[in-house]
């Protein structure tokens, strides 16, 4: 019974960790930005349970709230980024084209330039 317990206990600190992984900071930013040392960090990131002001705190550095950081998961996010690919955008950019294109240009340009020097 224990166990299962534990395994539905929120781990603040590691979704802290993640979220700032996944934002691309590092513990030594996330330090300065909260006013803390890196090691404070550490350890904050190893805490299951933290203060709702501290969350609230670190939430605002990372650009979420502290709700976001309770409620995190990494399959939240993968459906996310999935739904968002899938349904949101038809891309109809085709980048052969656009290479095709941009080479041409560069390819008149050069044109031009042999020509001007052609006539001195």
């Amino acid at each position: 019974m224990e166990t299962a317990e534990k395994t539905n206990r929120v781990h603040l600190g590691r979704k802290i960790s993640r979220i700032r992984e996944l934002r691309g900071m590092k513990q030594d930013t996330l330090a300065t930005e909260l006013g803390i040392s890196q090691q404070a960090v550490s350890k904050l990131e190893q805490s299951e349970m933290i203060e709702d002001s501290t969350l609230e705190k670190v939430a605002k550095v990372l650009g979420v709230t502290a709700e976001g950081i309770k409620h995190f998961t990494e399959e939240t996010i993968f459906n996310n980024i999935n739904n968002f690919h899938d349904s949101s955008i038809q891309n109809n950019f085709n980048p052969v084209e656009k290479i095709i294109e941009l080479y041409e240009r560069l390819l008149a340009i050069e044109r031009e330039k042999i020509e001007i020097l052609k006539g001195k």
